[in-house]
């Protein structure tokens, strides 16, 4: 398949959409969902305060494989069309979920530049693009990523320090990759792997003040730690994304921008109805509700992931084969089971709350 770089794309802050409309169309015998309707955005470094207080999902992508092994990019875009149509507003693909280490450089750029490519301009996308030894290494890769056309490159803090390292090495390292890439916008990401790096509040506060930092997918787990980052963050261009499910209320209604999580890989229109609703006044008793729900399924769905997720959007039928270069085995009778009691309440929740699943 054709995978030209896109060019002419906004910054990812002032990028947004008025909305998607699903479009069905039968091409070659499948059926083919398209962001039909797009909002054009304003230039870099600025916000629309129009749009100030919209929340946003943005999915951690798995990658689909085919049977051999490969990236099967007819399952991928499948795969990007069911997230638009359950109302995503951005991408991060070539992330963690994505299985991007078990990926050579060239499928990690091929993957993100596909993934421009189907949305062709509707929303956001951002990818990693931190790999490399040195930091010349890493600057290459980074302008080679960001050159496929996505809106910004994502940068794991653990690939810029060892875990012995102080946050003087950390910012310091920052600096020289910011150094080398010109003003190519970026985003930070608490990858656990190969170790999770929790921004301290002093390094948080020096990359907010670079103004490089465009997105930030936050893995902090502690609310403590989380609201401390969002005061930062406030009258900021930086869009914040918490990775944590049982979070998702509290942060959104404590200003993050919006959910990055991996059940979002399993029922992305419930996080998309959380993001929409989280700070309504008149639907809180349902948000409680949901989140306590969310919390419930999240270790369930936690279990032999990415291949979980696999499995459950195959149920949903996504044509996507529960394949994964990472877990390779097969789920259990046990964990499939208990994935299949995870969709009955899925379903629930979408009767619960007048959701049309996608």
């Amino acid at each position: 398949m054709d995978e030209h770089t896109i060019t002419g794309r906004r910054g990812f802050i002032g990028k947004l959409t008025a909305g998607s409309v699903a479009v069905a169309a039968a091409v070659t015998g499948q059926t083919v969902f398209a962001a039909a309707v797009k909002k054009e955005g304003f230039d870099k470094g600025t916000t629309n305060p129009a749009d100030k207080k919209e929340k946003k999902f943005v999915p951690v992508m798995v990658t689909p494989f085919t049977s051999n092994g490969k990236i099967d990019f007819d399952g991928l875009a499948a795969l990007v069309d069911f997230y638009l149509v359950a109302g995503v507003k951005g991408f991060f693909a070539n992330c963690a979920s994505s299985e991007m280490y078990a990926l050579t450089p060239e499928e990690r750029l091929s993957l993100a530049r596909f993934v421009v490519r189907r949305v062709n301009g509707s929303v956001p996308v951002v990818a990693t693009g931190s790999f490399g030894n040195a930091p010349e290494e890493k600057a290459e890769f980074a302008k080679r990523m960001y050159h496929t056309g996505i809106n910004a490159v994502i940068l794991i803090t653990s690939h810029f320090a060892t875990a012995e390292e102080s946050d003087e090495v950390l910012i310091s390292n920052f600096e020289q990759f910011f150094t080398l890439t010109d003003n190519i916008p970026v985003g930070t990401y608490e990858c656990p792997t190969p170790y999770k790096r929790i921004l301290s509040p002093k390094v948080f506060t020096y990359l907010l003040q670079s103004k490089r930092l465009v997105y930030h997918k936050d893995t902090s787990i502690d609310r403590n730690m989380v609201k401390e980052k969002l005061d930062l963050a406030k009258n900021n261009r930086l869009e914040f994304y918490d990775a944590h499910t049982p979070n998702a209320m509290y942060s959104l209604q404590w200003g993050a921008k919006g959910m990055s999580a991996i059940a979002g890989n399993f029922y992305p229109e419930i996080f998309t109805w959380m993001c929409d609703n989280a700070t309504n006044p008149k639907k809180q008793k349902e948000v409680e509700w949901l989140q306590a729900e969310l919390t419930k399924a999240d270790p369930i769905i936690s279990t032999s992931y990415p291949m979980s997720s696999k499995h459950f959007l195959h149920k949903r039928g996504v044509p996507i084969l529960p394949i994964s270069r990472t877990s390779p085995n097969p789920l259990t009778e046990k964990e499939k089971k208990a994935l299949d009691n995870v969709y009955a309440s899925f379903k629930g929740w979408c009767n619960r709350l007048g959701i049309q699943p996608a």
